[in-house]
């Protein structure tokens, strides 16, 4: 079982010296960042996966429970907080567990354990399927997996896909094939090219860098391929 990827949120350094501490005394736990307050934590949860926050309640300018109603989707929340009258209240939010400060490493793990607890009381998500498509070639047709796919050039009115095993030739023009990879992963960087986002290895403001190929960025498409690169 993977580590579970620890936030801790909290605004004073000794508490937050003590929770790190606390996290890495603690196997299967691992330490994904600190953030001093809300604001912070917030771009923190959209770049980075974390699947146990220690909150503070008392935090500059957003306060822990007013952040916990801006998540949508939240990890598992453990509350840290001085204060006791917050308890009842805590838990409209779904919280596991509620530390009064200061922590002892006994109280911490018991709240650790009330998390795995209830993660394997849920049950495991159904395994996604694989996406695919048929393609004309040759006068057969081949399944290609769209997650082994690397980039597609035009051919005008054919196009070569790339993929990790591969090519093919097939005729469809490249907008074609754009409007059905609609999982929001293919990004056209120039009217030859489009390439899978998760297969770029390198980027500049005028190439991509996809498996073996550097692939030019177009001039028209540079200010939106960079925009969704940086992501």
């Amino acid at each position: 079982m993977r580590p579970l990827r620890c936030l801790i949120i909290e605004d004073e350094p000794l508490a937050a010296e003590i929770l790190e501490d606390y996290i890495r005394d603690t196997p299967g736990l691992t330490l994904a960042g600190h953030c001093r307050d809300a604001l912070y934590a917030m771009e923190f949860l959209r770049l980075q996966q974390v699947d146990l926050i220690f909150l503070d309640i008392h935090l500059p300018r957003l306060k822990g429970l007013e952040f916990l109603k801006t998540l949508s989707d939240p990890p598992k929340v453990i509350l840290t907080t001085a204060y006791h009258e917050y308890a009842l209240e805590s838990y409209e939010y779904n919280v596991v567990d509620y530390l009064l400060k200061p922590i002892g490493f006994a109280r911490f793990l018991k709240a650790v354990n009330k998390v795995r607890q209830a993660d394997e009381a849920q049950p495991p998500a159904p395994a996604r399927e694989r996406q695919y498509r048929f393609f004309n070639v040759n006068r057969k047709k081949v399944k290609i997996y769209l997650d082994e796919i690397l980039f597609v050039e035009s051919l005008k009115e054919y196009v070569r896909i790339f993929t990790q095993t591969g090519t093919c030739v097939t005729k469809f023009q490249i907008g074609e094939v754009h409007a059905f990879f609609n999982d929001g992963n293919f990004i056209r960087i120039h009217r030859s090219f489009l390439v899978a986002k998760d297969k770029v290895k390198a980027f500049t403001a005028s190439e991509v860098e996809v498996g073996n190929k550097r692939l030019p960025v177009g001039r028209s498409y540079r200010g939106e391929v960079l925009r969704l690169l940086e992501r």
